[in-house]
C-alpha cells in the first residue's frame, strides 16, 4: 500500500474536504464528457453532416488526452496536483469559448478545435485527479472511492443531455422538417445559422463557471497529494526505475483504451444506433441519459460490493461478462428493448475505471504521475473504436457492427481482470 505525502502537512485522517472538491471536479468532467452524445446529434443538423463526419466530435474531444496526456504528468511533475487541476479547468474555458464562437458562425472545423482544447484541459485535470483519489487512501479500496467520484461524474451526464436538450434541440424534429424542405439558399442558411446559435451562450456560460471553479481550487485548502514512502522504495529495491517495468501497467493502458471505447459506444453512439431504428430524433437526443442512469445504479452497487464481498479485479471480470451479455441482447433484438440493452452496459461499464486504474498503478511508486498519464493517454479509444463502428456500419448492417466492435473490447477487459492485472506481480514481492 502507497504511503501519501500531503504538501500542506494536514493530516491523513481529514480526506473528507479533499474528497468533496474533487468530487465538484469529477462533475465538471462529466457534464462535459458526456455532452458529445447530444452534441453529434447536433452538428449533423446545424452542419448538415453525414454519420461519419458528425463522428468526428467524439473523435476530436478524446484525440486530445493521446497527444496532451504525457505532457500533462510533466506539467503536473512542476506545478503540483492542485495548480494542475485549476491550470485544467482554465484550459477548459478557452475551449468553451472556442467552440460556442466557431458553432455560432457555424465554422466546422474550429468547432472540433474548441472541442480539443476541452479535451487538453480535461486531460490534465483527469491526469491530476485519478491518481489523487486512487493514493489518498489504502490501494486495495481505490475502487471504491473513484465509484464515488464516478456518482459524481455520471450524475452530471445525466444532466447534460438533458439541460442540452431543454436549451438547444427543444422542436429539433420540426425543425429538421423545415430545413430538409427547403432548398439551398441564402433562407436555409439564415435557419441554419439561428439553430446553431442556440449553443452560443450556454457555452458562454459554462466558461465563465470554469474560470470561477479554477479560482476556487486555487483559493482552496486542498492538499497537494505526492506518492512517496514504502511502495516507491519497495520499486526501487527491486530494480524497477522505469514505467517500462510494469507490464501490468501497459497492459491496464490498452485495457483503459477498449473500455473507454465501449463506454463511449454505450453513452454517445447509442442516439446513433437509436436513429438506426428510424427514432425520432428528439427522443433519441436523451438516449445518453438513460445509460448514464444505468451507469449511476452501477456504480451504487458496486461501491456497496467493493471491497466488503468482492475484489476489483474480480468484480472487473464479472463486468465484462455483463457486457457481452448485453451486447449479444442488443443483437437479437430490435427497437427500444435493443436501446435499452445498450443503454443497460451503462451499468457493466460503471465499475470498470474504479477497478482498471488502480489496478495499473498498483506498486508504481514514484512512477505515479507517468503512469497515470500513460493510462490517460488510453482515453484516446473514445476517438478511435466509435470511428470503427460509424466506417464498419456503412457496409454491414448497424446492429452487427456495434456487436462486432464492442464484444472483443469486453473480452480483453475480461483477461485483464482475470490475469492481466497481475501479470510481472511476482517481480514486486
Amino acid at each position: 500500500m502507497p504511503s501519501i505525502t500531503l504538501a500542506s502537512e494536514a493530516p491523513r485522517s481529514s480526506s473528507l474536504l479533499p474528497m468533496m472538491i474533487i468530487g465538484v471536479l469529477f462533475f465538471i468532467m462529466g457534464f462535459f464528457t458526456w455532452l458529445n452524445g447530444p452534441l453529434i446529434s447536433f452538428v449533423k443538423v446545424a452542419f448538415t453532416l453525414d454519420d461519419i463526419n458528425a463522428f468526428l466530435v467524439p473523435f476530436a474531444f478524446y484525440l486530445s488526452y493521446f497527444v496532451l496526456a504525457l505532457p500533462a504528468g510533466v506539467v503536473l511533475k512542476r506545478t503540483g496536483m492542485k495548480r494542475g487541476m485549476a491550470m485544467g479547468l482554465f484550459i477548459m474555458a478557452i475551449g468553451a469559448t472556442v467552440f460556442g464562437e466557431f458553432v455560432r458562425i457555424r465554422v466546422y472545423p474550429g468547432a472540433l478545435t474548441g472541442l480539443f482544447v476541452i479535451g487538453a484541459g480535461l486531460s490534465l485535470l483527469q491526469t491530476a485527479a485519478n491518481p489523487y483519489i486512487s493514493i489518498l487512501g489504502p490501494i486495495d479500496s481505490a475502487a471504491q472511492r473513484i465509484a464515488i467520484m464516478g456518482i459524481c461524474n455520471k450524475f452530471a451526464g445525466a444532466l447534460a443531455p438533458l439541460a442540452f436538450g431543454a436549451l438547444v434541440m427543444s422542436g429539433i424534429d420540426a425543425f429538421l422538417h423545415q430545413a430538409t424542405q427547403m432548398v439551398a439558399g441564402p433562407t436555409r442558411e439564415s435557419l441554419l445559422n439561428e439553430f446553431a446559435a442556440r449553443v452560443f451562450w450556454p457555452y458562454m456560460g459554462l466558461a465563465g463557471l470554469l474560470v470561477i471553479l479554477a479560482i476556487w481550487i486555487l483559493l482552496s485548502s486542498l492538499p497537494d497529494v505526492k506518492p512517496s514512502g514504502a511502495n516507491n522504495e519497495r520499486s526501487i529495491r527491486h530494480g524497477k526505475s522505469s514505467i517500462f517495468s510494469f507490464p501490468h501497467l501497459w497492459l491496464g493502458a490498452l485495457c483503459l483504451f477498449l473500455y473507454v471505447g465501449v463506454e463511449v459506444m454505450a453513452g454517445d453512439a447509442i442516439n446513433t444506433y437509436g436513429q438506426g431504428f428510424g427514432l425520432p430524433l428528439r427522443v433519441t437526443s436523451h438516449f445518453t441519459t438513460y445509460t448514464m442512469f444505468a451507469m449511476l445504479a452501477g456504480y451504487l452497487f458496486g461501491s456497496m460490493m467493493i471491497p466488503r464481498f468482492i475484489s476489483q479485479q474480480r468484480y472487473l471480470a464479472v463486468s465484462a461478462m455483463l457486457g457481452v451479455l448485453f451486447a449479444i441482447g442488443a443483437f437479437v433484438t430490435h427497437g427500444y428493448l435493443s436501446v435499452a440493452f445498450i443503454a443497460a452496459l451503462g451499468f457493466a461499464n460503471s465499475m470498470m475505471w474504479p477497478a482498471i486504474f488502480p489496478l495499473a498503478i498498483k506498486g508504481l511508486g514514484s512512477h505515479v504521475e507517468q503512469g497515470s498519464a500513460l493510462l490517460i493517454m488510453g482515453i484516446v479509444g473514445g476517438a478511435l473504436v466509435p470511428q470503427a463502428f460509424v466506417h464498419l456500419k456503412q457496409h454491414i448492417d448497424f446492429q452487427l457492427s456495434f456487436v462486432l466492435v464492442i464484444v472483443p473490447c469486453y473480452l480483453y477487459i475480461l483477461y485483464y481482470g482475470m490475469r492481466g492485472h497481475a501479470v510481472g506481480a511476482h517481480h514486486a514481492r
